[in-house]
Parts: C-alpha cells; structure tokens; sequence
C-alpha cells in the first residue's frame, strides 16, 4: 500500500490525530464565528522569512497573526509556540482530541473553528482571512495546496533532512518545530522547548541504559500488520529512547508470516490487544510475545495514541512519561514482569 494511502486508513482509524480541538479564551466566541477570533500574537523575529517544503517554498512577509492549521499535528506546535489557530481541522478518529491532557489548558473556551475533516473546506479557510497556513504534516496533494496559497502563504509538508523533495517520509518533530517556529517569528522560544522536550527523553534513556543496544520494533494492524521506522513519527519515538531500529521489515507492510520480522529484544504493537494479536498463530509464537517483551496500544481512543500520534513538544513529554515504565518491564529480561497496556 502507498505511504499516502496508509496515511489515510491510519488517520481515519485515529492513529493520526487531526488535532482540531474545543475550548476558548476571552479573545474566541463560538466556533465558526471567524470574524471575532485571532490568535495570540506571533514573535518578533526578522522578516521576511522562507520555509523550504516539498511543493516549493513559501515567504511570509510579516509575522502573522491568524494562522490555520491543516494537517495531523500543527494545532500542538502553534499552541506550543503560544499562538492559538484560527481554525484547524477536525479529528478524524475517535479520540476526543478537546479533552488531550497535554493541550486542554491553552485551548479556547469557545472553540477553534473546523476547517474540514477528510476533506478541506477551502470556503471556511477563506472566511478566516489567515495571513499563515501551516500544512507541514498533512500529506498535500499539490491541487488542495494550489487553492490553499491562493488564500494565504501556505507551508506544505517539510522535506526531512537527508531526503529529496519528493520523498514520502515525514521530518522530525524538531524539524517541523524549527519550521514553524521560524514561520511564527518565534525561532528562539522553538530552539528552547527543543531542547526541553530532548531533555525528557535523555532523561529516560539515562534512567535505563538497559534500552541502549536493544532493537525495538513497532507495528501498526489496520487491516494488516505495517511496521513503523524512522521515517514515522511514532516509529521514531521509541528509538529516541536509545533503542535500534529493526531493519529487516518493509514499512509497507507485512503478510502473517511475515510477522516472524518483528521477534526482535522488544515489540510494540499499536492496534491490538495482546489476546487480538495472538490470534495470529505466528504472532502468538514470537518469543518476544511468550517471553512478556511486548507492549500494546490496543486502542486508539486512549491520551498515549493520541500523544504519539500527535508527536508534538507538548504530546511528547506525556507520551514519555506514560511510555517508559512499560518498556523498561519489557526490557528488562524477566518474562514474569508484564509491561501491560498503554
């Protein structure tokens, strides 16, 4: 299956978080009222800036100050960066991404104005009159993002360090924070909370060194078995803990005898529980499964999916937090400790 494809069977199933969210400030009123609502205000970097993306580059001009988010994690990064969107889109999953522990304090009372779901509303985004659109996570087809900058400067999906424009993997959370902390005029406040949220996890991986040398591999079920590396946020997520990474598996997917690949020190199974994952008879026979060295995320409404797929510098601290206990048990060489679920 393509990358895209799998995009949008994960994003529908809630594995990515489209994270539109609810609430409201003195500065909001209800959603959809988009003449009342701004954002807080944008730094005072230098300007005119250039953001470098796969569908070209985009200039902005001044330091905007209403700003909409289109993709799968930008909402967290604004609101990280202290600017509250305008309008952003609405979650595709089942998570309720209005109540996500880690941003419920800096949502508007009032509510963020939707700008789509599956599909973009190009006619909502317009009302809002945005100076800035962010889509550098959001897997744009270069026909949305032609009607996009045509309503305002528009920053499409990042092109990772190392990688050509046409690639299909996604940058990292440091680069798309450094990217839309630049675009903000807040390059400093993004360079500081990088080196925070890096902290927590030198934190964790100081706190086990037991991770280090260990390969971890991390599997995603929706409708089959697709492994998760370095180029996915999630998949990414548990090597900055120190962990290698399995390559010996296709990120496009893997058929049920495949899933010998994934008997590697430690597994990760995003979208099954232990008992659904074990219905696979080569699934139940890994030894990384018999042994108690797997973790399972079996549902995708809980706040840890919803922080790893978010992958943002206010998500990821959270999902830290909620992620190490479990893979220290699993780590750790005693079958009779069980990591459980997240």
């Amino acid at each position: 299956m393509h990358r895209r494809s799998v995009l949008a069977a994960l994003a529908a199933s809630g594995a990515l978080t489209t994270l539109a969210a609810c609430g409201g400030g003195d500065d909001s009123t209800t959603p959809g009222s988009a003449s009342s609502q701004t954002t807080s205000s944008a730094g005072d970097g230098v300007f005119p800036v250039t953001i470098q993306h796969k569908l070209g580059s985009t200039t902005i001009e001044a330091a905007p100050t209403k700003v909409v988010t289109v993709g799968y994690n930008e909402e967290d990064f604004v609101l990280a960066l202290g600017v509250t969107p305008v309008g952003a889109r609405t979650p595709l999953g089942s998570y309720d991404a209005a109540k996500r522990p880690w941003a419920v304090d800096l949502l508007p009372a009032g509510g963020i104005t939707s700008v789509g779901q599956a599909e973009l509303n190009f006619e909502t985004i317009a009302s809002l009159e945005p100076d800035l659109i962010i889509g550098a996570y959001a897997y744009l087809e270069q026909a949305d993002y032609d009607k996009l900058s045509q309503i305002a400067p528009t920053i499409g999906d990042l092109v990772p360090a190392g990688q050509a424009a046409g690639s299909t993997a996604a940058a990292s959370w440091q680069e798309e924070l450094a990217a839309i902390g630049k675009a903000l005029g807040k390059a400093d406040e993004a360079s500081s909370l990088t080196d925070e949220v890096e902290g927590h996890f030198q934190t964790a991986a100081d706190a086990h060194p037991e991770f280090t040398g260990k390969t971890v591999s991390v599997v995603l079920f929706n409708e089959g078995y697709y492994p998760l590396d370095s180029t996915d946020p999630r998949g990414n997520f548990f090597l900055q803990f120190g962990f290698d990474e399995n390559t010996a598996v296709d990120p496009k997917g893997l058929s049920e005898e495949q899933v010998a690949l994934l008997d590697t020190d430690v597994l990760v199974v995003l979208g099954r529980s232990a008992a659904e994952f074990a219905s696979n008879p080569a699934a139940a026979a890994l030894a990384v499964v018999t042994q108690g060295r797997t973790v399972y995320v079996p549902t995708f409404d809980s706040d840890f999916a919803g922080a790893l797929g978010s992958s943002s510098p206010l998500s990821l601290p959270y999902a830290i937090e909620q992620a190490v206990p479990a893979l220290a048990a699993a780590a750790d060489g005693d079958p009779g400790t069980v990591p459980g679920t997240l």
